[in-house]
């Protein structure tokens, strides 16, 4: 079917989607949407939750800073061993959400709580404000931030070594470009050292449907009006939905062979998940496909039923997205392929 064949099936407003409205001069009112903001909470009192956050600025000119999240029995501990790190970005399309978006701090709450690591979620400059690459730049300079923190959080407590960038949605796809910028001169992150990417229902596109786009064109939360929207608004002026920051297999097939064959030599793995409820699970699918064929050691858990980011959005359904980061990181530590279903797909999703 043809985009524009498509197109005219789709019956969901997507700026009444997200209860947001798009100004006269570009820019996005934000004020109505959906999902609330979430205050950090840095004290460690006794009757504190499981996890501490707190805010730290990054870069004030560009509003750009990180939630950093600590297991609140790790702040009190003598002990001198450190935590695995995890450098989380948010989703949202590009366009929406920030670290204290409620579904993104429960989240990293989790991650931090169940995974013993520290989480350090970084605010990003959203479009149509800023459109990419500047979310890129600001995902890669925080990670030079990171490096080279004072604060005590980082230094007595995380494991710069032992460093993961992972992200949900947009922020899979953040993540990923990340990977593959740093790839380029890791010597330039020491001590940080990444060990992988995990890709939480990342978000890739084109401008040719797939099916499980057009089977859920009208999904209830991610419909494909409301992908294309973000994308019209977060994409460089002037491209379509094949630009490289989009559709990996289209545009600068060179260039992404080069960043792998790098992330490659460096020893990185990729773990990439994904449900079929979800109208980016074919993308997700012919993304593990296209890396593989070059040669990058990915794994993928991807299931049945669920929808985007449905761990994120119902937090009493993430142990199993748990237990499968641990196996990925456990495995990754080691130095083995980690562990995951026969070439790396789950059965239940067709490859």
């Amino acid at each position: 079917m043809s985009t524009e064949t498509a197109s005219s099936n789709l019956t969901v407003n997507p700026l009444a989607h997200f209860q947001v409205t798009l100004n006269p001069d570009g820019t996005l009112n934000r004020d109505r949407f959906v999902f609330p903001d979430t205050s950090a909470s840095p004290d460690p009192i006794p009757s504190a939750g499981p996890v501490l956050s707190k805010d730290i600025p990054i870069n004030p000119s560009h509003n750009t800073w990180a939630r950093i999240f600590l297991p609140h029995h790790h702040a009190r501990s003598c002990s001198e061993e450190k935590l695995p790190l995890i450098v989380y970005y948010h989703g949202g399309g590009f366009i929406l959400c920030s670290p204290a978006s409620n579904i993104f701090h429960e989240l990293c709450i989790t991650l931090a709580r169940e995974l013993s690591a520290v989480v350090v979620s970084v605010k990003y400059r959203l479009a149509p404000e800023h459109q990419l690459p500047l979310a890129y730049d600001d995902a890669v300079e925080a990670l030079h931030w990171i490096k080279t923190a004072r604060d005590e959080w980082l230094v007595e407590h995380a494991d710069l070594s032992t460093c993961y960038l992972m992200g949900s949605s947009a922020g899979g796809n953040l993540a990923f470009h990340a990977g593959l910028r740093t790839s380029a001169s890791p010597e330039g992150l020491e001590p940080l050292k990444i060990r992988g990417l995990i890709l939480h229902h990342p978000f890739f596109g084109g401008t040719q449907r797939t099916p499980s786009e057009l089977r859920l064109a009208n999904n209830h939360i991610l419909p494909l009006a409301a992908i294309d929207l973000m994308w019209e608004l977060s994409l460089p002026l002037g491209v379509d939905r094949d630009h490289e920051y989009c559709n990996l297999a289209v545009d600068g097939s060179s260039k992404l062979s080069e960043g792998v064959d790098k992330m490659r030599s460096l020893g990185w793995r990729l773990l990439v998940t994904g449900c079929d409820g979800d109208p980016l699970i074919d993308r997700q699918v012919e993304l593990v496909k296209l890396l593989k064929e070059k040669g990058l050691r990915v794994v993928s858990d991807f299931t049945e039923g669920g929808y985007h980011i449905n761990e994120a959005i119902e937090p009493d359904k993430s142990q199993p997205l748990v237990l499968t980061l641990k196996s990925f990181m456990s495995t990754t530590v080691a130095g083995q392929d980690a562990v995951g279903p026969p070439n790396g797909i789950s059965m239940q999703i067709a490859a």
